[in-house]
C-alpha cells in the first residue's frame, strides 16, 4: 500500500492544544525562541486551575493537550493539570520536556499515574560535549538520557516516546549518530526539527544556522542509507521549505503540527491583529485563542515565483530572519509534480 503524499500528510494533520505552563527553565539553550523570558513569563505564567478549565471546555473535542512553554516540570501544578485534562476525556495527554526532572522515576511516575501517555523529549546531540555545547548546562545530559530511559520503560504500559532534535551546525553531521542512539534508547520516533529563525536563533544566527540545502543534502544522506537498514525510518525532518528538500521520502518530511494555544492579551498579540473575535473567557480569565499559522503568517513569507510551485498549496513560507542572511537562491520553485512516495 503506498504511503500518502506530503501534501496529504500536511492536510491530515491533527490539530493539538497547547497548554503554557510558564516561562522557567533549567536549560539554557543557544536557539531557544523564548529570549526575552522576563515579557514572556508575565504571559506564559498565567495558566491557572480556572483558566485551564475554561480551554479545556473550549476543546473538548480536542485530540491531543499537549504542556508546553519554560520547562513544563518546573512548574509544580503539573501532575494536576494533566489529571485535570484526563478527567476531561481528552485521549491524548503530552508534554514537551527536557526530561531531566523525568530522570527521578518517582517524578516520572506522578505523571503518568496523572494520566501523561506521551511525552516529547528535547534532545540535542549523542554526545555529552554535543548536547551541553548547545543546551549550555552542565550535567543536562545525563540527565536527559536518565529520563529519556525511564520513560522508555514504560512504554509496555502505552506510553508513547517521541524526541526534538534541533539541528544547528554543530550536529548536523550527527544525524546518523543521533537517530541510532536514540532508537536504541527506545525511542519512537526522532524529529530533526529545522530552527525557527526568532529569538536566541537570530541572535546566534550566524554561529548555528545551517543553510536549508545543506541540511537537504545531510538529510537524504542519511536518510538513502538508514533506509537500506530499515525498511520504514522512524525519523522526520520538519519545519524546511519543501522545495529544498526533493529526493527525502515524502513519509519523513513536513511541517510541525498545527496548533492552538490561549494566552492574556499583551503585545503580541495586538501586533497580530488578535481582537475581539479571538478572545474567550471572562474576567481575569479572558484569554485570546492564537493559532500556529497566525504566528507564521507574521514571520514567514513567499514571493511570486512561489505561485509556481507545485508545494505552494502546502508550502509555509520561509522565515523573514533567514531571508535577510542568506535570500531566496536556495528555494527553487518545482515545477513537475512532486516526487512520488515509494510504495
Amino acid at each position: 500500500m503506498a504511503q500518502q503524499g506530503i501534501e496529504e500528510r500536511i492536510a491530515a494533520r491533527q490539530e493539538r492544544v497547547h497548554v503554557l505552563t510558564g516561562a522557567i527553565c533549567n536549560n539554557n539553550c543557544v536557539f531557544c525562541m523564548e529570549e526575552d523570558r522576563d515579557t514572556r513569563y508575565q504571559v506564559n505564567s498565567q495558566t491557572s486551575d480556572e483558566s485551564l478549565a475554561m480551554i479545556l471546555e473550549r476543546a473538548a473535542s480536542t485530540e491531543e493537550i499537549c504542556f508546553t512553554s519554560g520547562e513544563p516540570t518546573t512548574n509544580p501544578r503539573l501532575a494536576y493539570w494533566v489529571n485535570m485534562a484526563k478527567r476531561a476525556g481528552v485521549p491524548r495527554i503530552s508534554v514537551m520536556t527536557n526530561a531531566r526532572a523525568l530522570s527521578h522515576r518517582p517524578s516520572l511516575h506522578r505523571l503518568i499515574a496523572a494520566g501523561m501517555n506521551r511525552f516529547y523529549v528535547s534532545i540535542h546531540g549523542h554526545e555529552e560535549p554535543l548536547h551541553r555545547s548547545l543546551v549550555r548546562t552542565p550535567g543536562a545530559f545525563e540527565q536527559t538520557v536518565s529520563g529519556i530511559e525511564n520513560i522508555a520503560r514504560e512504554k509496555r504500559r502505552g506510553i508513547e516516546l517521541h524526541t526534538s532534535t534541533v539541528i544547528t551546525k554543530r550536529n548536523l553531521p550527527h544525524l546518523a549518530e543521533i537517530y541510532r542512539f536514540l532508537r536504541d534508547l527506545g525511542v519512537d520516533q526522532v524529529v530533526f526539527n529545522v530552527m525557527q529563525a526568532n529569538g536566541r536563533a537570530d541572535t546566534n544566527f550566524e554561529r548555528i544556522f545551517p543553510r536549508y540545502t545543506e541540511i537537504a543534502s545531510k538529510a537524504r544522506t542519511f536518510f538513502e542509507e538508514q533506509g537500506k537498514l530499515e525498511r520504514e525510518v522512524s525519523a522526520f525532518l520538519v519545519d524546511i521549505p519543501l522545495c529544498t528538500t526533493e529526493g527525502i521520502p515524502d513519509f519523513n518530511r513536513g511541517y510541525v503540527e498545527s496548533y492552538t494555544h490561549y494566552e492574556p492579551p499583551n503585545e503580541v498579540t495586538r501586533s497580530l491583529g488578535l481582537g475581539e473575535d479571538r478572545m474567550t473567557g471572562e474576567g481575569k480569565h479572558r484569554l485570546v485563542v492564537v493559532k500556529r499559522e497566525d504566528l507564521d503568517n507574521a514571520e514567514r513569507v513567499k514571493r511570486a515565483e512561489c505561485a509556481e510551485c507545485s508545494y505552494e498549496p502546502s508550502c509555509e513560507g520561509v522565515w523573514k530572519n533567514y531571508l535577510s542572511r542568506y535570500g531566496w537562491d536556495e528555494m527553487v520553485p518545482v515545477r513537475a509534480a512532486p516526487t512520488a512516495s515509494p510504495a
